[in-house]
């Protein structure tokens, strides 16, 4: 396949699952608006995941310490999987299904939020955490894809790409977080 076919399919698949989330509209503004109310509150919001989803984690916290359009006041956020010491730690001391549970119960208070990404909503780590979470008092949010996995069960909040591509679900896993950092913005009087 040429560039050009692998860039019309690949834009194909985008559109395809963008238009699909127009569906997922009011969910991801009830769960932004439990990580705004988090945040107002005194909470923090704590992402985790694996892979690109470890990535989009960082991103999504990076944007609320940070900004994301408008010049502001910081935002308690955080992602467990950007201490590498500790993960590599925990994954060789305890194994690597502790790598989010075990900072999770050392950092989570009840009134903060925990958002688990993952693109199948089975991996043992991530429900490990979602499962402490729960039993720490922390509010649950899964920003998930595929069918969910078990993750959309252990989630208070769980939203779910309906696509079987990574990398599509991934895209939409970005949108959504950029959407709940505006939102988040606004509701707080930040932008």
């Amino acid at each position: 396949m040429d560039a050009d076919a692998l860039f019309d399919l690949n834009h194909a698949a985008h559109r395809r699952v963008f238009d699909a989330l127009v569906a997922l509209r009011p969910a991801v503004g009830r769960a932004g608006a439990r990580l705004a109310n988090t945040l107002a509150e005194g909470g923090k919001l704590i992402f985790f995941g694996n892979g690109g989803s470890a990535c989009d984690a960082q991103h999504i916290a990076a944007e609320l310490t940070g900004r994301l359009k408008h010049e502001r006041r910081p935002l308690p956020a955080l992602s467990l999987n950007s201490d590498v010491a500790a993960l590599t730690a925990i994954g060789n001391d305890y194994g690597y299904d502790e790598v989010f549970a075990r900072p999770l119960a050392a950092l989570g208070r009840p009134g903060d939020c925990v958002v688990a990404l993952s693109t199948s909503g089975r991996s043992p780590n991530v429900l490990r955490a979602l499962r402490v979470a729960r039993e720490s008092g922390l509010y649950t949010v899964a920003l998930l894809g595929r069918d969910g996995g078990t993750a959309r069960t252990l989630a208070e909040h769980a939203i779910v790409v309906d696509d079987e591509d990574s990398a599509r679900i991934q895209e939409a896993h970005i949108f959504i977080g950029h959407t709940w950092c505006g939102q988040i913005e606004h509701a707080l009087g930040l932008a």
